[in-house]
């Protein structure tokens, strides 16, 4: 497995993904798990994603990221569906030989996400419902690579 690309409604075992990724004569495995931010009225959100596209995006990504760095293998996993504050929605884990590649990789991977991945996101809360404008914050994150 050097590149896996999961987009799915149901939950996920972060250690069972970690499992997958060791091997191949990785020194470090490194990852990132993402939850829904509740606060500011926020309930819930609801994401949206294209099916095939929203996989090939994120394909890409790791592409990317494994010709950038000596990285083993790529593994993300991305919620859609409706998902309550507190729940797990977001996963992303690297393999390398050396820890700072790993580390470099799933960093780049998860800041790309946010900012190249299509998906569509819709919060609802005390407040109503809303949809969610990408942040510039995220944006300047991806710059820097």
């Amino acid at each position: 497995m050097a590149i896996c690309v999961r987009v799915q409604a149901g939950d996920f075992d972060p250690l069972q993904l970690q499992r997958e990724l060791e091997g191949n004569d990785a020194g470090a495995v490194v990852t990132f798990t993402g939850y829904v931010k509740g606060g500011g009225g926020v309930s819930g959100i609801s994401l949206e994603h294209y099916p095939g596209m929203t996989e090939h995006s994120i394909e890409t990504i790791a592409r990317e990221a494994m010709s950038r760095w000596s990285l083993k293998a790529v593994s993300v996993l991305h919620r859609v569906g409706h998902l309550p504050a507190g729940a797990q929605i977001v996963w992303v884990g690297t393999s390398a030989t050396h820890r700072g590649e790993a580390f470099a990789g799933c960093e780049f991977v998860m800041d790309y996400l946010k900012t190249r991945a299509p998906f569509w996101k819709k919060e609802y809360g005390e407040f109503g419902e809303r949809w969610v404008e990408s942040r510039s914050s995220d944006q300047a994150r991806a710059e820097r690579w």
